[in-house]
């Protein structure tokens, strides 16, 4: 009997203990509970390095769904998210920047189903047959936020799409208008256009309308002077623009920001001439600079560095008539962050080491098709340039010279900062050169080794066991890569690119069990690849939304919409040669994705 109410007595004292500590854990859990703002401050540092944090984040509590909600600031609808953009606009209520570039659907109706009071201040119409007249009309009724709107690339503009605009937005900032079909305005005077413009549109701050054969200099000089918050210009790939109109134009304009301009040049003897030199140098605000193309010459370079202009982006792509003394005389005097010197054939060495020493403020620099630059080049940048992001040096003589490991580590650091590096087209790259890069940078994120024939799968994996980081890589002619022994987790690739190389069915086995987070794989042209290794894929890559086999011949086309529609993922696919698709087929598998799929 006392055995029995000793055990009861110890059970109800048991049971008194789980009780209060229950008590306890739900009271620590209350204690701990964080605010949405604390949350959100979490959430933004964490989406600062990688946005797809978003989605898992959404999926953990009502809390967190909430939270998310609100760092979603753009939102890019598709043709078949039309059906869902009620639930879309409700839920997505901070959206500033609407991207419809992509849509194929009635645009009109889309626009007339925009919802008040959305506080878009950014509208993206590019890529459009036509300017969707009805629908701006009651978008403009129900946004009246709007500041910038984006219009490239429309196949055909009209004599009145220009005062409709104005009527919908008078208190437009932003216009872009830029297009890569010169004769898109052949059916009007471009310049009486950009002149109405100057007048229906007196708010505007930057403008783009790259791209148009007929635009001359009377439009850029109409634009400057009756454009009074004018800040920045760009008319790139504008033949009829002289360099004295352009001087004329800026002169009326001294409050330029930027200004990128293009004109068709007539060979050795079109210099630019003292009228342009001096009207560039009184922009005394000017941060941005874009001459791409041209012929330049020393004495402009000299007379920005006299003149003490901020500049702090200078693109000089592809221009000829400068030199070393007059880019020296540039840098030594301004402190450019964003630096383009493409093609600049003269420039070595010993050059890149001189003028890194200017460059500490440096965050990306282009050196492409500059071809005596060598390894010493980019440890020369490493070493000088601590704020240093992105570096693109393709088609120059990377990997021409060995490697000394031992003398490298004596005087060069590592480069945490470095998030991008584009190296296309270095043939004489080798497995040693990438891997002593992917040690000084261990947080790289972009990898662009594409036609670099010299690396091979070796040296790859080991990039990557290095770089634990890299979302996106391009291997794209790399003709010694098959990645077999790519056999450890890769969580962080998103975008693999991998066409025109000798991957199979075994490699893709591979990538499907390592490379999860998979967003979009291209193996265009990849001759041993069989509908085998794509299933592998689409099975195991549960976050896969494109694919391209385009070219890949042993895929079997019968097999390509089962593939399809074994993923509720996959929003593009580029089907193989000799593939058809039904209408019944194409229906179904619409309905399963955001867009209708390349076939």
């Amino acid at each position: 009997m006392r055995l029995s109410k000793l055990v009861a007595f110890r059970n109800t004292e048991r049971k008194g203990r789980r009780r209060r500590r229950r008590n306890t854990t739900v009271t620590a859990v209350n204690n701990c509970y964080l605010s949405d703002n604390c949350w959100e401050y979490v959430f933004t540092f964490l989406i600062n390095d990688n946005p797809r944090y978003l989605k898992s984040l959404s999926t953990v509590s009502k809390q967190f769904l909430s939270v998310t909600n609100t760092l979603r600031f753009s939102l890019i609808i598709l043709y078949q998210t039309c059906t869902f953009l009620p639930r879309l606009f409700q839920r997505f209520t901070y959206i500033t920047y609407l991207d419809l570039s992509s849509y194929n659907g009635d645009l009109n109706a889309l626009l007339c189903q925009i919802p008040f009071p959305l506080n878009i201040t950014s509208l993206n119409l590019s890529n459009q047959p036509i300017i969707p007249a009805t629908g701006l009309r009651a978008f403009s009724q129900n946004i009246t936020t709007l500041n910038s709107l984006i219009c490239s690339n429309i196949a055909s503009l009209r004599n009145n799409d220009l005062v409709l605009i104005s009527d919908c937005f008078p208190f437009l900032e932003e216009l872009d208008f830029s297009s890569s079909n010169p004769f898109a305005s052949r059916d009007f005077d471009m310049n009486v256009w950009v002149k109405t413009m100057a007048m229906v549109l007196p708010k505007l701050r930057k403008v783009n309308l790259s791209g148009y054969y007929n635009i001359d200099d009377s439009s850029l000089l109409h634009l400057c002077k009756n454009c009074e918050f004018l800040e920045e210009v760009m008319m790139l790939k504008c033949p009829f623009l002289t360099h004295d109109g352009v001087a004329s134009a800026i002169r009326e304009r001294p409050t330029l920001k930027s200004l990128s301009v293009r004109w068709r040049t007539n060979g050795s003897h079109d210099n630019i001439g003292s009228n342009f030199i001096g009207s560039l140098v009184s922009l005394n605000g000017l941060t941005c600079l874009n001459l791409s193309s041209l012929r330049i010459s020393d004495e402009l370079l000299f007379s920005i560095a006299m003149g003490g202009l901020p500049l702090r982006r200078l693109v000089l792509q592809n221009c000829t008539g400068y030199n070393y003394v007059g880019i020296y005389s540039l840098l030594s005097k301004c402190r450019i962050q964003h630096l383009d010197l493409q093609n600049a054939t003269f420039m070595n060495d010993h050059d890149v080491a001189e003028l890194s020493l200017f460059l500490g403020d440096l965050v990306s620099i282009n050196l492409s098709e500059c071809s005596m630059l060598t390894d010493s080049a980019m440890f020369a940048l490493v070493r000088n340039c601590p704020s240093l992001i992105e570096v693109k040096m393709e088609h120059t003589s990377l990997g021409e010279k060995s490697v000394d490991n031992s003398n490298f580590s004596m005087d060069c650091v590592l480069n945490h900062q470095l998030k991008s590096l584009h190296l296309a087209c270095n043939f004489q790259l080798l497995n040693e050169n990438i891997i002593l890069f992917a040690s000084i940078f261990p947080n790289l994120q972009f990898l662009d080794l594409s036609s670099c024939h010299n690396i091979s799968e070796e040296g790859i994996c080991e990039v990557l066991r290095r770089c634990c980081k890299v979302r996106h890589l391009n291997l794209a002619y790399c003709s010694r890569v098959k990645l077999l022994r790519i056999n450890f987790k890769v969580p962080e690739l998103e975008v693999f690119n991998l066409s025109h190389t000798c991957v199979d069915d075994e490699t893709l086995y591979m990538i499907s069990k390592n490379c999860c987070g998979l967003l979009q794989l291209f193996l265009e042209n990849c001759d041993e690849v069989t509908e085998n290794g794509v299933k592998h894929v689409v099975e195991n890559c549960t976050q896969l939304r494109e694919v391209d086999l385009g070219g890949c011949d042993n895929v079997n086309a019968n097999v390509t919409a089962s593939v399809v529609f074994s993923s509720t993922s996959l929003r593009k696919v580029t089907a193989p040669p000799h593939f058809r698709i039904s209408d019944r087929e194409e229906t179904l598998v619409a309905s399963r994705m955001s867009c209708f799929p390349t076939f």
